[in-house]
């Protein structure tokens, strides 16, 4: 093991429960203390078996995952001990990452647009791999970094309208950067392009392959020592996904076997995000005030601040509720109203959803949503309040898979008996993490 991630890190669980059991648990502890601040619960064992299936789907692809989807401890612990490299996008990601122990030249510094600051803060701590996509990045580069290792973001498509958003330079201006590099003594060492959900259509990958192995020519034809490509992310991160996971990987083999292929001496990285985390964590809020709209008002019967922050991607919900039957699971048929969930009173821009049928809540009910591992964790609560509470869990089993992947021998059983928890955060459930939403009464637990 690489020392990274601790048994003290997480709460060791057994096999035969899930996540939801464990999280029905903290439920129970949560209401005895009338304490009703949200919380996550984080399966690690599903990022352990997300990242073994990436191994398997795309063996010559290193992932780095990009911290600002989920910098959360936990997760970041985990990935330094698979062996994953981290993709940041300003200083404090940087830090972050070196704080855990996490070496310099396993961290890829992705922002195509970077702060001077944060480029020498780069340079004075070892992070050499950049991205670069026109003269202005690379004349800060050149300034603040001579040291770099640069990489070139290029757009599939050559028409400027396709992605106008998008960072990148097209195929007509990389000579023209390569060039300026070169002149200015900025290695640049291979090309970097990203299609985000784009690069789920076989045909906007192969044309961004391709792309990218005339850009690779170019390059070495003004003297660069190319030898990396980025291929960026956009893979589907939650288990419904799972088939459309194996069919993209399929299409990423064959265009790098035509383009790139085994034996050229280019090395293959990648940026999972979601895929990596999006399924792990499950995200419990509850009721702190209700409001029901007149009648008259279309679009909505009711509203309820949940408190929650910066949740804008929700999956529909299930709900907790202490004023229905206990240990009914389903619960009964309820009458559906049209209803509003919002932020935390005070933020009237907070407003999260609208038109979501859900049963009549009242203060207290719990509502508890699914697939919340990315982009969740990381913005600040507004004014200033603490973040939900994560609380980590693996499995036993995954626990050893991930000693086993580091080639160490798992600890005998007799070793591990005194300190698990008769729970499982689901490894052996993963295949049906995602589920439909259901009702069920927090007195269950």
């Amino acid at each position: 093991m690489n020392g990274y991630l601790k048994e003290s890190n997480f709460m060791m669980v057994e096999e035969g429960f899930t996540t939801r059991d464990l999280l029905e648990n903290l439920l129970v502890e949560l209401c005895q203390a009338s304490d009703q601040q949200a919380f996550f619960v984080a399966d690690l064992g599903d990022i352990v078996k997300k990242h073994l299936r990436f191994l398997k789907a795309l063996p010559r692809v290193k992932p780095y995952f990009p911290v600002k989807c989920n910098g959360s401890e936990g997760v970041i612990r985990l990935l330094a001990e698979l062996g994953t490299g981290f993709a940041c996008a300003n200083k404090a990601e940087l830090v972050r990452v070196q704080s855990l122990g996490v070496p310099a030249d396993n961290i890829f510094y992705s922002s195509p647009c970077k702060q001077l600051a944060h480029i020498k803060h780069a340079a004075s701590h070892g992070v050499q791999l950049m991205t670069f996509d026109n003269e202005v990045e690379l004349s800060k580069v050149a300034r603040s970094h001579p040291r770099a290792r640069m990489l070139l973001g290029i757009t599939a498509d050559s028409s400027p309208s396709a992605h106008p958003m998008a960072f990148g330079t097209t195929l007509k201006s990389c000579r023209h950067l390569l060039e300026a590099a070169k002149e200015q003594a900025v290695e640049v060492v291979g090309i970097s392009f990203h299609l985000g959900s784009h690069g789920l259509e076989p045909q906007a990958f192969a044309q961004a392959v391709a792309a990218a192995q005339l850009a690779f020519e170019l390059g070495t034809e003004l003297g660069h020592r190319m030898h990396l490509l980025d291929i960026g992310g956009g893979f589907p991160g939650n288990e419904d996904s799972r088939a459309r996971f194996e069919e993209v990987a399929a299409t990423i083999n064959s265009a790098l076997e035509l383009y790139f292929p085994e034996g050229c001496g280019v090395e293959i990285i990648a940026t999972p995000r979601r895929f990596y985390v999006a399924s792990a964590f499950t995200l419990a809020a509850s009721i702190t005030a209700r409001e029901e709209a007149p009648t008259e008002q279309p679009g909505s019967d009711g509203k309820w601040d949940v408190g929650l922050h910066d949740l804008k991607a929700l999956f529909q919900p299930k709900v907790f509720s202490d004023s229905l039957s206990p240990l009914q699971r389903p619960c009964p048929e309820l009458p559906l109203h049209s209803s509003s969930l919002w932020g935390p009173p005070g933020h009237p821009e907070d407003r999260i959803v609208d038109g979501l049928e859900l049963p009549e809540l009242q203060v207290g009910d719990w509502l508890i949503f699914e697939g919340m591992g990315a982009y969740s964790t990381a913005s600040a609560p507004p004014g200033g309040g603490p973040q939900p509470h994560i609380t980590y869990a693996m499995s036993r089993l995954a626990w050893k898979t991930l000693q086993l992947f580091q080639g160490k021998p798992a600890q005998a059983e007799d070793e591990r008996e005194s300190i698990c928890t008769p729970l499982s955060c689901g490894w052996e459930m993963a295949e049906t993490l995602c589920v439909p939403p259901v009702c069920t009464p927090a007195s269950i637990i």
